[in-house]
């Protein structure tokens, strides 16, 4: 072999034997190195502190998983001290890389002002980059903000677009509020049978809200056949769930015995439970039923003590009775 021919052999052979301790060191590291995985299992099986070393390497190399899963624990004071300001800067790198959750969760910090300042402006810009990417709790938060005119140009067309999409996602309330544009003729044609079928969803989701605006809507035979006993029926749902407009209407069915047989002591004790929440149509109701012992005892006391509640809420009936009693 030429001296030529062994001074390339030797040159190549060194290369090689460089490019395989490269390629060796880098699968030693790659093995070395920890994967996301590892340290999101790591954070599901409540170890905190390997979680956390373990994304503190990943996030520093731009993982955008890593950095948005460190900014939650940040936020939730898992393992360490709760620093909203860190969280915000790390689910803003993640946001920047298109990671959908962080650029919601970030949405969420501007919008309540969390580690950085308030700003609907920046929370709806956030919003719209998740929601573009699917998210679907930015899709609602983005309908909603549309809705109300906050961080972007009130437009109930775009509101509509957006609480769509999620409501056909099964989501309960973007369903209620949705069914709430239909009723209103708001960024859509006005259609009670298309917002009934939209509480009904919400409704069998177990939406306390959605359940009590469907019997109201059976009492008026609004997009419905009429029915008195289903809406009864709807009502006692949410009024079991502790919703007080619910409650005072389930116990206004028992006292005139419409859908359900008439009781006056569950007229009373639906009437009391929405009273106590503050209602003041129950505040009145109750007082009345106190002062003529209906459902429960008599007692003056307890008649004047509801009543002045429901005067001091501003019912105009509960301050002549007061004046009478």
């Amino acid at each position: 072999m030429s001296g030529f021919a062994w001074w390339r052999y030797r040159r190549w052979a060194a290369a090689l034997a460089v490019a395989s301790a490269l390629a060796l060191a880098g699968i030693n590291q790659a093995m070395a190195e920890p994967s996301f995985g590892e340290a999101q299992a790591a954070y599901e099986q409540r170890n905190f502190a390997l979680a956390y070393r373990l994304l503190s390497d990943l996030a520093a190399t731009g993982d955008s998983d890593a950095q948005n899963l460190i900014a939650v624990m940040y936020e939730n004071s898992e393992g360490i001290a709760r620093d909203l300001a860190k969280a915000a800067s790390w689910y803003e790198k993640a946001a920047r890389q298109g990671h959908a959750e962080a650029q919601l969760n970030l949405g969420v910090l501007f919008e309540n002002g969390e580690g950085v300042p308030r700003s609907d402006e920046r929370a709806a810009y956030w919003y719209s980059k998740a929601a573009e990417n699917g998210e679907l709790l930015a899709q609602y938060s983005l309908g909603l903000m549309y809705r109300q005119g906050h961080g972007v140009p009130k437009d109930d067309k775009l509101a509509a677009y957006w609480l769509t999409l999620v409501s056909d996602r099964g989501f309960a309330v973007a369903q209620l509020n949705l069914a709430i544009m239909y009723l209103r003729g708001e960024g859509l044609e006005r259609d009670m049978g298309k917002a009934a079928k939209l509480l009904m969803q919400a409704s069998d989701r177990g939406h306390p809200v959605a359940q009590n605006t469907l019997g109201v809507m059976y009492i008026e035979g609004k997009g419905v056949a009429q029915d008195e006993t289903r809406a009864a029926e709807y009502f006692k749902q949410a009024a079991t769930q502790g919703l007080s407009n619910a409650q005072a209407n389930l116990a206004q069915m028992y006292e005139a015995g419409r859908g359900v047989k008439q009781s006056y002591p569950d007229a009373a004790r639906w009437f009391a439970r929405a009273a106590e929440q503050g209602d003041p149509e129950a505040q009145y109701k109750l007082g009345v039923m106190y002062r003529d012992g209906l459902g429960v005892k008599q007692s003056k006391t307890e008649s004047r003590r509801w009543l002045q509640k429901a005067a001091n809420n501003g019912h105009s009936e509960a301050e002549r009775a007061l004046a009478e009693l």
